[in-house]
């Protein structure tokens, strides 16, 4: 056997063996496995810059005033206001669609529990076209009203909200229509709890639509409404579905935007972005158009399944879609593996508004489906306390670039309280 040491020959060989299978991770973890890019054991450069407390701090000398004592990192406020929704932290949950993970148990799970802790939650696309709507006759539990039912039989009053993402296939199911009247949702819709989001594109596969296995009888089902591939080959039991990512231009994100707010005024409107070059201009035009909220997915995030090339290799690092962004008066909410308190402050002091958990939060709450991820939020948050007060802070909205180092950066950081 001849060898390439240069190579990733086991890579090369793989393809070799099982053809346009081999592009993806492996099939026989699906259902179990959540994906994403893999920046190995150093991570990344969001990982790897540091929070720089300063030696001389006045805003804790404005607190000491206020407090008429020595602040601590309990006087460290964290309730906000994110994409128009009020929440005790800035976290959010993010959209898991119509994975089978999330379909399985965990997503009315995490529902419930996102739903006790105030946060917001997104549901994903394709889960009506996928799990049905969850009216008689289908499977309340994976459909889209199980979801919203658990999250608001648990979320307290004036806290909280959900939004419920749509996409091409979504649009033709009607899903907005038919959240926007019912029953189900009125109490949030009537609170102003309740928002829309477009789906533009996500971090794990950016520029392609979502994309789940299933079986020859699933697929067989839906096969009018998606793109159905043999990948993994004819002798398989399981195939490749994937969505329309949709044709977007400015003006087209502008209009759709209008729209939402004029067909469903009582509704905030969400964007989700992908971390594409121009994402900075994007986020703009959403802004200008009337959006609530601009989400950007870095190329860390994702949850569902996707080309192992895209996972890779494609896609804008969530430092560097933060950068391009920019600060901003309105709502940036970003996520791209979030689960800790530091880089989720590291977001926040480079502009975010709030930072979602994805992956994590599925890990957690199948790890405990009662408490997991509450626990893993109020560990969060904890941390969040102790890094801001190390800054001589306690209001996150006071937190700058100016709190960071990144290794290799020439330019002397300076003190500004």
């Amino acid at each position: 056997m001849i060898t390439a040491r240069q190579l990733p020959e086991d890579a090369i060989r793989a393809r070799a063996r099982e053809g346009s299978a081999a592009i993806f991770p492996d099939v026989g973890g699906y259902g179990r496995s959540l994906f994403g890019a893999d920046v190995g054991s150093g991570g990344d450069e969001l990982d790897r810059a540091r929070i720089v407390p300063p030696v001389f701090v006045p805003r804790r000398l404005e607190k000491m005033f206020d407090l008429a004592r020595e602040p601590v990192y309990g006087d460290v406020g964290l309730s906000t206001v994110l994409g128009g929704f009020t929440a005790p932290s800035p976290v959010f949950l993010c959209a898991f669609g119509s994975t089978q993970v999330a379909g399985s148990g965990l997503g009315i799970a995490a529902s419930e529990q996102a739903g006790r802790l105030g946060m917001p939650m997104v549901i994903g696309e394709n889960v009506v076209p996928m799990h049905g709507y969850g009216r008689m006759g289908e499977s309340a539990e994976d459909g889209l009203l199980g979801r919203i039912r658990a999250y608001a039989g648990a979320v307290p009053d004036g806290l909280g909200g959900v939004v419920v993402q749509q996409s091409t296939e979504d649009a033709d199911a009607e899903v907005w229509n038919l959240v926007y009247s019912d029953p189900s949702a009125t109490k949030l819709l009537e609170t102003g709890r309740l928002a829309f989001e477009l789906k533009v594109g996500q971090g794990a596969k950016p520029g392609l639509g979502g994309m789940t296995v299933l079986s020859r009888t699933a697929a067989g089902e839906i096969a009018e409404q998606y793109t159905v591939d043999e990948t993994f080959g004819t002798d398989t039991s399981m195939v490749l579905r994937s969505s329309s990512p949709g044709t977007f231009t400015g003006e087209i994100l502008r209009q759709q935007i209008h729209l939402m707010r004029n067909n469903y005024p009582r509704a905030r409107a969400w964007v989700k972005l992908h971390p594409g070059r121009d994402v900075g201009e994007a986020a703009q035009v959403a802004w200008a158009a009337g959006a609530d909220s601009v989400t950007v997915d870095g190329a860390e995030g994702g949850t569902g399944w996707a080309p192992s090339v895209f996972l890779d290799q494609v896609g804008l690092p969530l430092v560097e879609c933060l950068r391009r962004v920019g600060k901003h008066d309105a709502s940036l909410l970003v996520s791209g593996r979030i689960w800790e308190g530091a880089r989720a402050l590291k977001c926040l002091a480079m502009g975010a508004s709030a930072v979602g958990l994805g992956r994590a939060a599925l890990l957690a709450v199948d790890e405990d489906a009662t408490e997991g991820l509450v626990r893993l939020v109020r560990c969060l948050e904890l941390e969040l306390r102790l890094l801001t007060s190390a800054l001589g802070k306690y209001d996150l909205a006071d937190l700058t670039s100016d709190d960071l180092w990144f290794p290799g950066s020439s330019a002397r950081t300076e003190q500004h309280g």
